[in-house]
């Protein structure tokens, strides 16, 4: 039997995504892929992979997974996350470096405190299909991924090498943390569809990540925007970051699998930048918004590209840190941080 990860328990939402499935909105596929390019993009280059390989997206509570294969390298990334292994001596340890492990082993996820998502890379990645050229998972049109779903118990993810290379594991020395601040937004294409009074709201007042929350887009609740002609516009395309209102006034920021075009008008976008971030947002999160014109975002989106450069170059071997698992566990979303999640109710608040 060639060599896989098992699936003993799935978590809550565990998928396979990439960089995204780029080049087919205009048929009406969304482009899907990993809410946090960043931490999908060092998890990657810990065992040696491209940036945009595929790898296993954790939200909010994670898998537990059995080795079977010879050897395999992994590494998490994941704020506040740690691996730990069931291999007789209770290892336990932190996020931002990679493993190698043997047949037999057993790794749970200890899922983030402070963000909705990690990513879980292997080395040589998954032997999947990739479909239009992405093996990022979509779930509602069933295609991508594992058998287009989430992952379930029993599952068996082909792996493509079959044993570890003989490189050394690596870690990163400096690393990340989460971003703080308001998210930053340039506005448009249509925020002359708002009264001057609520762009001034948009922009002053406080907003949280309300229970309708997916991978599709998030609603917020807050001060309601008033539109100034109307709140239906003719469908057009939508873009990774729009941020959209509706009738009732309410913000949605469309993510990784927002519809590929939609009616209602958009005030803004999150600038690349944050996007990672708006990514991680989890039900009950306060975010504020931050008007920049188009030049400043694309300059903090260079000094950003420049700063991850600098964190994957200055990787150094791996040590044999541990972590405190059970102080992890105390602060752990399993503890009943996500009660009143409403996982696949942001159909109703995108269009």
């Amino acid at each position: 039997m060639s060599a896989a990860l098992v699936i003993v328990q799935p978590g809550l939402h565990t998928t396979v995504q990439d960089g995204g499935r780029i080049g087919a909105q205009a048929y009406g596929v969304p482009v899907s892929g990993a809410l946090d390019p960043d931490q999908l993009r060092l998890a990657n280059a810990l065992v040696g992979n491209a940036a945009g390989e595929a790898a296993l997206e954790i939200l909010h509570v994670g898998p537990v997974l059995e080795v079977a294969a010879p050897s395999v390298r992994v590494a998490l990334a994941a704020f506040d996350g740690a691996l730990a292994l069931e291999t007789g001596d209770g290892r336990t340890v932190p996020a931002w470096r990679s493993l190698t492990l043997k047949e037999g082993d057993r790794l749970r996820v200890v899922a983030p405190r402070h963000a909705a998502c990690a990513y879980l890379a292997v080395e040589g990645g998954f032997d999947l299909s990739p479909v239009l050229g992405s093996r990022s998972t979509y779930t509602r049109g069933g295609f991508g991924g594992f058998r287009g779903r989430a992952l379930a118990t029993g599952d068996r993810l082909p792996l493509r090498r079959e044993r570890a290379s003989e490189r050394d594991d690596l870690r990163l020395p400096d690393p990340p943390v989460p971003g703080g601040g308001p998210l930053r937004v340039v506005l448009g294409p249509q925020d002359d569809r708002f009264t001057p009074e609520a762009i001034a709201t948009f922009f002053e007042s406080d907003y949280t990540v309300g229970p309708a929350a997916d991978r599709m887009g998030v609603r917020f609740d807050g001060p309601a925007l008033a539109h100034r002609s109307g709140h239906d516009i003719v469908s057009d395309g939508t873009a990774w970051g729009a941020i959209q209102v509706p009738g009732d006034g309410r913000p949605v920021l469309l993510l990784a699998d927002r519809q590929t075009t939609g009616g209602y008008p958009k005030i803004g976008a999150v600038c690349a930048v944050d996007l990672p971030r708006a990514g991680r947002l989890r039900p009950g999160d306060r975010v504020r918004f931050a008007a920049v014109d188009v030049e400043e975002a694309q300059t903090l989106r260079r000094a950003h590209e420049a700063a991850l450069k600098r964190l994957v170059a200055g990787m150094v071997p791996a040590d044999e840190r541990v972590v405190d698992l059970e102080a992890l566990y105390s602060t752990n979303l399993v503890s009943g941080a996500i009660s009143g999640f409403e996982w696949d109710d942001a159909d109703a608040a995108v269009g």
